[in-house]
């Protein structure tokens, strides 16, 4: 069960937290899993623990907001692999601030990272599953999308418009074998929310039904469920993952 050896699958924003993991697992199911972020330094040592545990892994440097660049890697994945079976677009940013206070340069950051960068990597790798006719897109949205947030108008902005852009393209590539789905994670314990106040924390908590935050795991087993052969009549779908948050 959800096994995917032989499967070629790219990550984004594989350097850390949730992505790093997402990577880690869908290598340990068999995939060769083509890790991507901007820092080389810590994909290179992820690709290289991953393969030093057995599994099989390479990694790129790319800007993913760099459209033409972030193009070009997935065409040369394609050429190299003959084969692209799963892109995870997990790359994201954040840059909050309240709207009257927000810059345009840190609304732009955010939309050409979180929804462009998405636009971009579904864009180049159609073709080629189209072409293998078969395909798995995983997006890892966020339940901000889903309820909003104070402060993160921009990142609720490029959330909420990547589930729509989801469910636009499942409906364009379905008769072609391809899925695409979200996964809306709710609180994770990662880098990005470490830094979050105490009382900020204590109050998200108490939202929470299962009293607990998550953990990149939670997020990475959905993805190999939605990336495996066993969820091929699922697609133009949010998974939530929040513990119950967006219930509450």
């Amino acid at each position: 069960m959800f096994n995917l050896v032989g499967k070629v699958a790219v990550v984004t924003g594989a350097s850390q937290g949730i992505g790093k993991v997402i990577s880690t697992k869908l290598a340990e199911a068999g995939a060769h899993v083509i890790c991507i972020a901007r820092s080389e330094e810590k994909i290179k040592s992820l690709s290289e623990k991953i393969n030093a545990d057995g599994f099989s892994s390479s990694f790129v440097s790319c800007d993913i907001s760099d459209g033409q660049s972030f193009s070009k890697v997935i065409k040369n994945i394609f050429e190299m692999n003959k084969k692209l079976d799963i892109l995870v677009n997990n790359a994201g940013v954040t840059r909050d601030a309240l709207l009257m206070r927000m810059s345009e340069e840190q609304w732009d950051l955010v939309l050409n990272t979180n929804l462009k960068g998405a636009f971009h990597g579904m864009k180049a790798a159609i073709r080629p599953m189209m072409k293998n006719k078969s395909g798995r897109i995983i997006n890892i949205t966020s339940i901000v999308g889903l309820t909003g947030n104070a402060g993160q108008a921009n990142y609720a902005a490029s959330k909420a418009g990547l589930i729509g852009m989801t469910k636009s393209i499942a409906k364009e590539v379905a008769t072609r074998n391809i899925t695409v789905n979200c996964i809306a994670p709710g609180w994770i314990d990662t880098e990005m929310t470490k830094d979050l106040p105490q009382g900020s924390k204590d109050e998200l908590l108490r939202r929470i039904p299962q009293g607990r935050t998550g953990v990149p795991e939670d997020i990475a087993y959905t993805t190999l469920f939605l990336a495996s052969d066993e969820a091929n009549y699922i697609t133009g779908q949010t998974i939530t993952v929040d513990g119950g948050r967006v219930i509450n």
